[in-house]
């Protein structure tokens, strides 16, 4: 099966260069944080937990939710809960879609679950969209909307819904590819392709602003296993990252920091130049639906990330956390 979730690695291992370090974390004023909701298919790919980590110990975040998506979604929340446990951090969480729209579902099931210790909670199911739809309602034109996975829950939210768009402040997506920057599938995209007809309909839909970080930005941004278990035994918080990590490097070769680009753009948006435009889905496309296609146009309230500064990102990652590593530290 293609995806974007395996990794060689093919001359693209990012070099952690130069003197950043981490700085101390503090708690701002209410005013200056930002309303999130997140919603993830945490557990297939590790980058969805490195990324809810961020979010957990940046203290500009303030996370109103978590909703999961695709196979397992009950495994995907009970992943969730655990890395709030372990951050101190109470958010209410639900899982979602467990199947595309249309095409037959590609990712059944949450490797990571396994590392799960001891009894988890039992999350209610059903009612993903309908908390979304409520919490947007009660916070117009005030939250942020983090979609790291496919965008089945996205798109049935804006169908049974139509106002909500239109409620949002920002829809952030970490999916698609709108560049020829070399990576192994060509011109598709994971999060896309698993539900290509979720996300024609969303990047269709009246948002005041939609950004979306590609696969083609994302895939330069990575680290070797040996650098993640040195810089992820900072804070205990990724030290519980790191434990499951190992279940995806059983496999793979790389991290490549697909969400966590995404959700430090939320708060430290010149990581990334953008380009406004128009983003399409095409559902005919071979041999996989689901390539996007991207027209540059300044009247968008679409935009793409065009490039990264990957060793800023790398400094914003690891800032909000405790006892951050030196990136020179080798």
């Amino acid at each position: 099966m293609i995806r974007r979730r395996q990794f060689t690695r093919a001359g693209l291992l990012l070099l952690l260069v130069g003197g950043f370090s981490s700085s101390a974390r503090s708690t701002p004023a209410d005013d200056s944080r930002r309303k999130v909701l997140l919603d993830t298919d945490i557990g297939s790919d590790i980058d969805d937990a490195v990324a809810l980590a961020y979010l957990l110990r940046q203290p500009r975040c303030e996370l109103l939710g978590i909703t999961t998506v695709t196979g397992d979604a009950q495994g995907r929340a009970q992943l969730a809960a655990a890395l709030c446990r372990a951050a101190g951090v109470e958010a209410p969480i639900y899982p979602g879609a467990e199947s595309p729209l249309v095409v037959e579902s590609m990712q059944k099931e949450a490797p990571q679950t396994q590392r799960l210790q001891g009894a988890q909670p039992q999350f209610v199911n059903d009612q993903a969209i309908e908390f979304l739809r409520q919490t947007i309602r009660a916070n117009p034109r005030e939250i942020t909307l983090l979609a790291v996975g496919p965008l089945t829950n996205i798109a049935t939210l804006f169908a049974r819904d139509p106002e909500i768009p239109g409620l949002l402040a920002e829809l952030v997506i970490m999916g698609g590819k709108f560049s020829d920057y070399p990576t192994p599938w060509g011109a598709t995209e994971w999060n896309i392709i698993v539900d290509p007809h979720a996300a024609k309909q969303v990047f269709a839909a009246r948002v005041p602003k939609i950004t979306a970080i590609g696969l083609d930005i994302t895939w330069q941004v990575s680290m070797s296993p040996a650098d993640v278990a040195r810089h992820f035994r900072q804070d205990p918080l990724l030290e519980v990252v790191l434990d499951w990590s190992s279940v995806w490097f059983a496999e793979r070769e790389l991290l490549h920091f697909h969400d966590p680009l995404a959700a430090a753009v939320l708060f430290n948006p010149g990581l990334c130049n953008f380009t406004a435009g128009t983003v399409d889905v095409n559902l005919q496309s071979e041999p996989t639906p689901g390539v996007t296609s991207f027209a540059a146009n300044t009247n968008s309230v679409t935009q793409v990330a065009s490039r990264v500064q990957a060793e800023a990102f790398f400094a914003e990652y690891f800032s909000v956390f405790d006892r951050g590593p030196r990136l020179t530290e080798r």
